[in-house]
């Protein structure tokens, strides 16, 4: 059975993005970071998007742009498996990709019982929020960056039960970020 793991930044404060959708502040990179994201990127699975994230990630990710800044992630994102949940978007612009468009939870629970690799979340709040409602989750990377921004958007709004999660391990980066590693109790 796969697994269903979580890779997302959030402020001090708890917001994914703020109120405008802004995630500009989530982006503090030097050395140290960019070889940790290489790393993390290196490490395979099928990439999971909602709409608006996968458009943004599909806007950066193939630019010569992305593959000076960050030459090792930006041809791992090219190269994986990605799926799209969205209810409007029917032809995906980026390699690999593969586009569902109706009951999420229920093609979810589907693709975790199908043999492949692991499936990752990136950012994508709203499709994080109905997957851990349904008890789909298994894991969670979770950045914390070093910033307040005052208001925005939760990663799990709107989830209506207590999900219980045990700590595995920590790592605090120099440049103020610490990822935090959860798997479901």
């Amino acid at each position: 059975m796969r697994t269903l793991e979580v890779f997302n930044q959030i402020s001090l404060d708890g917001y994914f993005t703020d109120d405008k959708r802004d995630m500009s502040w989530a982006h503090k990179h030097d050395p140290e970071w960019a070889s940790f994201a290489s790393e993390n990127a290196s490490g395979g699975g099928t990439l999971v998007f909602g709409r608006v994230t996968y458009e943004m990630m599909a806007g950066y990710w193939p630019t010569p742009q992305a593959f000076k800044a960050a030459p090792v992630v930006a041809e791992q994102m090219g190269n994986l498996p990605k799926i799209v949940f969205s209810r409007t978007l029917r032809k995906p612009n980026w390699k690999n990709t593969t586009v569902i468009n109706d009951n999420i939870v229920g093609a979810m629970r589907k693709l975790k019982s199908e043999p492949g690799p692991d499936l990752v979340i990136m950012g994508s709040g709203t499709v994080v929020a109905q997957f851990a409602d349904a008890g789909l989750i298994d894991a969670y990377q979770i950045v914390v960056i070093p910033v307040v921004i005052g208001r925005g958007r939760t990663l799990f709004e709107n989830v209506k039960d207590r999900i219980g999660l045990n700590l595995e391990k920590t790592r605090a980066f120099t440049n103020g970020n610490v990822v935090l590693w959860y798997r479901r109790a």
